[in-house]
């Protein structure tokens, strides 16, 4: 059975916040929300709360997973960044985009494309995100709460927690905040390609 905090989408409780990140250093598996809609996600470094978010989704090794961090300061850890993509990263985050570039040593294999070697990057705009983030010290691993057979999120923290219960450790529910995906955008080459058109405006990169 999941634990479910109400946590406050713009004043996140500060203990409430220690609780969930809590949660996601023991292995757990948790619900957020995001600037976008809700989300999943787990430490990097837990292989076990990465299974049980492929099986909730239905997931093969060929998905993307995304890496949600605080801020810019972190990317270059986990992704290959050169200056122009930096700014471009830069000019768009905080926001309702994911981008794809290519991972650096630093993420795990499994979370990568097994060809492609590629993972998202992420910074959203979300009070709650945000804290969650700065008490972790660490990005989460995410993925778009979208089941099987729905091509969008789910909206309502009381459907997640009736439908999820006995597959996550945590709901947070921070109120609404959307019903659409982020736009992803790759940036692995030369010229930006939007690949999934979602809630972040995408004629930045026509």
């Amino acid at each position: 059975m999941s634990q479910f905090f109400q946590i406050h989408p713009e004043n996140p409780q500060k203990r409430l916040i220690s609780q969930a990140v809590e949660i996601l250093r023991a292995g757990g598996v948790i619900v957020y929300p995001t600037d976008c809609a809700y989300a999943l996600g787990c430490t990097l470094e837990n292989k076990k709360a990465v299974d049980q978010i492929k099986m909730i989704r239905r997931l093969d090794d060929k998905h993307n997973f995304t890496l949600v961090c605080g801020d810019l300061s972190v990317i270059s850890t986990y992704a290959k960044v050169d200056n122009t993509t930096y700014r471009l990263l830069k000019a768009h985050t905080p926001g309702a985009y994911t981008f794809i570039l290519n991972a650096t040593s630093e993420v795990p294999r499994r979370l990568l494309h097994p060809k492609r070697r590629t993972i998202g990057i992420r910074v959203p705009a979300n009070p709650i995100v945000s804290a969650l983030l700065a008490e972790l010290g660490e990005p989460i691993m995410s993925t778009s709460l979208i089941l099987p057979g729905e091509d969008l999120p789910l909206t309502d923290p009381y459907d997640i927690r009736d439908t999820l219960q006995h597959h996550v450790d945590l709901v947070i529910d921070g109120g609404f905040c959307g019903i659409e995906a982020t736009t992803v955008v790759n940036l692995t080459n030369d010229i930006p390609e939007v690949t999934r058109q979602g809630a972040g405006d995408s004629s930045f990169f026509d």
